[in-house]
């Protein structure tokens, strides 16, 4: 069966909820005990996309509380407590305890708690006298946001920006790249498997985070509470997932570009957090929706692009409307009414049929009409910012590996918003092989002229002509020395997609990164890939770097951003599994899910770090 993370971690946040008892076959607790929720910002995320308020009444949740704001005593009920393992968040369970606020305490962290914070809770709690009110102590392993079945963040923001800060030093790099290797430990610990790692070699944070991860699962795999279930280092790679681990760098532009499908522009354009968003309704005021698997539609068209969605919406008003023609022709409401009165049970039949009906409509119409809602929001945002005509130009420049000069002047002084001509402008400068100066100062002039701010552009073009320079670069100065750090780790990575963008997109546009995956899933022998790392915590340590027994093809794969994913990549996965015959799952992670905007602020932010760029506007405007 395929790996659903989804329905794993909410498994996992059940069984907490039922003061992690173990569940009957209907997925309720033995016998109903009711309780309180207490959980802090991070963890009301992680349930946020999972369970809904009248889910957590049918575990018996009946109040829920953040962990940081008053509440009063509740007698004789126990509390379930949902945290991150942090010195704040066990002060409060300390203070909770001592004012003996509920009957037991449950603890839950959503990862292991280090060992000195889990002194101070039981030193803290004995010195209150209230050691006996704590239950038990659970690490849950559950600190990531799962967003759909394949689909999950780590929800660790501006990642990119602290990888690629000129300023960072080695400290803050390794605690970054810990976080993210606890982040992915999580998750395979809550999906019980123990992946082959592949990952591209060079140093750069991708290799950092393979190894570290590689390096945990082995300690992991020597301790006795091991809580890997899939049996010995004896299964075959078909039973085994492949983890893939990048580095934002690998493929810059599928973070800023556009794109013309349903599901990245909904997110993109109407902010899509969480699985909900906010869409102005038709007679004003905001109508908040909620997309995720349960919406039937969703689920089929959010990977079409825009006009056939539109298409389908369209499709599915008019079977409506049909349907309940028919309902109503059957319970003598339209004009061809069947009632005689000489046929009852007939009748009492076609009644009982349309009354079992009308539940299913109503849903369906109110699908119909959330759908319809976003489709027109999402319309007047393309109209208004030629939303389609910087996708269709950018999505050219990448194949042809440039513009016509006039064509992209254009573009710049034409509709959009200023932050759409930044995205242009970056996606000009990532797909053009050799930088015609004056055209770029041309380009300069209109993002100046619109009102942007050019921190990103500068940039991504400072990025790009210090690659002529890396050689030389990676013996000069200090830590400190922007030419030194960043630059010797990501230079290579946006090197090789800016100079060879032409060949990294097939006649499909095959992104780079499914192109890679769809190679490391086979296995075969291929000298682009050949080198990448390969690492089995499984097998035992070889000598030199890399090698294993596995060697694929594999049925599932995971594959990992570091610096941000996006819907654009998560969706050329998933058709990757439709066309691919042995590759059958594929879960798509992120340090944090991103839209082009934000990937551009924090580009910007890079900028502004190196002293580049004018700030005509805040840093923080997206434009619109």
């Amino acid at each position: 069966m395929a790996l659903n993370l989804r329905q794993k971690q909410t498994e996992c946040i059940i069984r907490m909820l039922n003061l992690n008892q173990p569940l009957k076959q209907s997925g309720t607790a033995n016998e109903e005990v009711y309780k309180i929720l207490i959980y802090d910002k991070f963890c009301q995320n992680i349930l946020s996309p999972l369970i809904h308020v009248k889910d957590l009444r049918k575990h018996g949740v009946t109040l829920y509380f953040l962990i940081d704001k008053d509440r009063k005593t509740v007698r004789d009920v126990p509390a379930v407590y949902f945290v991150q393992p942090t010195q704040s968040n066990i002060h409060r369970i300390i203070s909770d305890a001592s004012e003996a606020l509920y009957d037991t305490f449950h603890l839950n962290f959503s990862s292991s708690i280090p060992r000195p914070l889990l002194e101070d809770l039981a030193s803290g709690t004995l010195k209150s006298g209230s050691v006996e009110k704590v239950s038990k102590v659970y690490d849950q392993y559950l600190e990531f946001v799962t967003l759909e079945d394949n689909l999950f963040s780590l929800a660790q923001q501006n990642t990119y920006v602290q990888l690629n800060d000129p300023k960072a030093v080695e400290k803050d790099i390794e605690a970054i790249i810990e976080r993210v290797v606890n982040g992915l430990f999580c998750v395979l610990v809550t999906l019980g498997v123990v992946p082959v790692i592949r990952c591209p070699s060079g140093g750069g944070p991708a290799e950092m985070v393979a190894s570290l991860l590689d390096q945990k699962l082995r300690d992991h795999l020597l301790s006795k509470n091991n809580m890997f279930t899939e049996g010995g280092g004896f299964m075959s790679s078909f039973q085994r997932p492949l983890l893939c681990i990048f580095d934002r760098n690998f493929e810059l532009s599928v973070g800023i570009q556009h794109d013309f499908r349903y599901r990245p522009l909904v997110h993109d354009v109407l902010g899509l957090k969480l699985n909900r968003l906010n869409v102005q309704g038709e007679k004003g005021g905001m109508k908040s929706f909620e997309l995720d698997s349960s919406d039937p539609f969703w689920s089929a068209n959010s990977s079409l692009e825009f006009p056939e969605v539109a298409v389908e919406i369209e499709t599915q008003l008019n079977k409506y409307k049909r349907d309940v023609e028919e309902v109503n022709k059957r319970t003598g409401g339209g004009s061809g009414a069947e009632f005689d009165g000489t046929d009852l049970i007939g009748n009492t039949k076609h009644l009982m049929n349309a009354v079992n009906s009308l539940p299913e409509l109503t849903e369906r119409k109110q699908v119909i009409d959330k759908h319809t809602n976003i489709a027109t929001a999402l319309l007047g945002q393309i109209k208004e910012r030629s939303i389609d005509a910087f996708t269709k130009k950018e999505s050219d420049m990448m194949m042809r590996g440039g513009i016509d000069r006039a064509e992209l002047m254009a573009a710049l002084k034409g509709k959009g918003t200023k932050m759409d001509k930044l995205r242009f402008a970056i996606m000009y400068l990532i797909s053009t092989e050799t930088i015609n100066q004056s055209e770029v100062e041309s380009v300069e002039a209109a993002l100046n002229e619109a009102g942007a701010d050019t921190s990103a552009f500068q940039y991504v073009k400072k990025i790009k002509s210090l690659n002529v320079s890396l050689a030389a670069s990676a013996n000069s100065a200090s830590r400190s020395n922007i030419v030194d750090w960043a630059e010797k780790l990501y230079g290579q990575s946006i090197s090789a997609v800016t100079a060879g963008v032409k060949n990294l997109l097939s006649s499909d546009q095959q992104l780079a990164v499914t192109r890679t995956v769809e190679a490391l899933t086979e296995g075969k022998p291929n000298p682009e890939f050949d080198s990448y790392l390969l690492l089995d915590p499984r097998a035992p340590k070889p000598s030199s770097g890399g090698g294993s027994h596995v060697k694929g093809p594999f049925r599932e794969a995971m594959v990992f951003m570091i610096g941000g994913g996006n819907y654009v990549e998560y969706g050329s996965l998933q058709e990757l599994t439709q066309r691919q015959l042995t590759l059958k799952n594929v879960i798509y992670g992120a340090t944090e899910i991103l839209t082009g905007s934000e990937l551009v602020e924090q580009l910007g932010l890079l900028g502004k770090k190196m002293g580049l760029g004018g700030s005509v506007a805040a840093s923080s405007s997206s434009g619109h």
